[in-house]
């Protein structure tokens, strides 16, 4: 019953998920870098409370979402959104999957 031992049960019951980056060299052994970025973001939840609608917070979301995968990727958020909507009425819907962050190529 005590802190410790409840901590141990606890890491027992869940022990397939702690060590899950052993099998994958890719898998970090922490989350600390996501963690860090959505940190602002975390922060202000209670102020986008107030979205005005649950479609204007899913919208939020999409575009949080997007400026926080372009810095993943090593894209300046801005240059990105800015060369993605002005491609966005162009291009084919078909090849979408081009203008997500992490398989865009900025045209210059």
């Amino acid at each position: 019953g005590s802190a410790t031992a409840k901590a141990l049960d606890y890491s027992l019951k869940r022990w397939a998920a702690l060590t899950r980056y052993l099998d994958d060299g890719r898998l970090p052994i922490d989350n600390n870098r996501v963690e860090n970025l959505i940190r602002p973001w975390a922060l202000g939840r209670s102020n986008w409370l107030f979205a005005g609608s649950l479609r204007s917070g899913q919208r939020a979301a999409t575009i949080m979402s997007l400026i926080q995968c372009a810095k993943l990727n090593g894209h300046e958020p801005y240059a990105y959104l800015k060369d993605v909507l002005e491609r966005l009425p162009t291009h084919k819907a078909s090849q979408i999957h081009e203008l997500l962050p992490h398989h865009w190529q900025h045209n210059v």
